[in-house]
């Protein structure tokens, strides 16, 4: 599933594609999306038709295309959702369920092979009262994510810090790929409970989140098989991760350890469990 990076990659690369245009049109390809949602077409064409989108926003996975009226499409990728711009007489991609046609022939299309995203109406003033948004907790590369903003969240938790960062409600947009990155290069036991951990290793933890999303940023998102930006490109941010996916290959930090795999809560998490330890002083880096 996208994350923070892909999601912010694709925002970069659509809004200067689409803010100035005025969205001519809304078709949608009938079929439904997350939880077998219907598309609210009417509520579509409400929020963007005869308007001007003046802004593509980001809040933790979502994305936010707002009109100069102050009707809003909320969009989230789900884990096979593609968001790209495409120019007059371009063919039609499979699985494109939602097309916004745009002044100049041009459209932005939304694609989803599995369906598990959704794209849906709201008002920029009545953002706070969109369930999926209202519950977010505090974006990580944002202003407000400190190290006495990451300790009170993690006050008394008494699941494991693996789980604690994927709860959307405390902080916003890291997903399984960059919470094994960030635990790694913190050198935090993605077992040991939230509440447990020392100030110095929440300090240590606060600047690896930022870290490794900004890494992620830099190299425009990791692809494995579905994401692409708005320009149709992969992201190239793989080849530097340096637990996920590489469960038996040799730990980077030159611990002579391997990369090994547990299973959290469903999830696949990837880990080096002599770096991730609170008995090593090695910090990855």
């Amino acid at each position: 599933m996208p994350e923070l990076p892909e999601v912010e990659t694709v925002r970069r690369t659509v809004e200067p594609l689409v803010v100035g245009r005025r969205a001519l049109s809304v078709r949608t390809s009938g079929l439904p999306l997350r939880l077998g949602r219907p598309v609210d077409v009417k509520g579509l064409r409400k929020a963007l038709v005869g308007q001007r989108i003046v802004a593509v926003a980001r809040r933790a996975k979502y994305l936010l295309i707002e009109a100069e009226g102050g009707g809003v499409v909320l969009v989230h990728l789900g884990m096979t959702g593609r968001l790209t711009v495409a120019a007059p007489g371009a063919p039609v991609r499979p699985h494109t369920h939602v097309t916004i046609g745009l002044d100049g022939g041009f459209e932005l299309r939304y694609a989803d092979a599995r369906r598990f995203g959704f794209v849906a109406p709201a008002r920029v003033d009545r953002l706070d009262r969109v369930p999926e948004l209202a519950l977010l907790g505090i974006e990580p590369l944002g202003p407000a994510l400190t190290d006495d903003a990451l300790a009170e969240l993690a006050r008394g938790v008494r699941t494991s810090s693996k789980a604690f960062l994927l709860d959307q409600s405390r902080v916003a947009g890291l997903g399984n790929i960059y919470v094994c990155e960030a635990l790694f290069r913190a050198g935090i036991s993605p077992r040991m409970a939230a509440g447990r951990l020392s100030r110095p290793e929440l300090a240590r933890l606060r600047a690896a989140i930022v870290a490794v999303l900004e890494l992620g940023l830099s190299n425009r998102g990791t692809t494995f098989s579905d994401f692409i930006d708005a320009d149709g490109r992969e992201g190239e941010n793989a080849e530097y991760l340096r637990v996920y996916l590489r469960e038996g290959e040799p730990c980077l930090n030159g611990c002579e350890a391997t990369i090994r795999r547990i299973t959290q809560n469903g999830r696949s998490t990837f880990f080096c469990a002599r770096c991730q330890s609170r008995k090593s002083m090695i910090v990855a880096t």
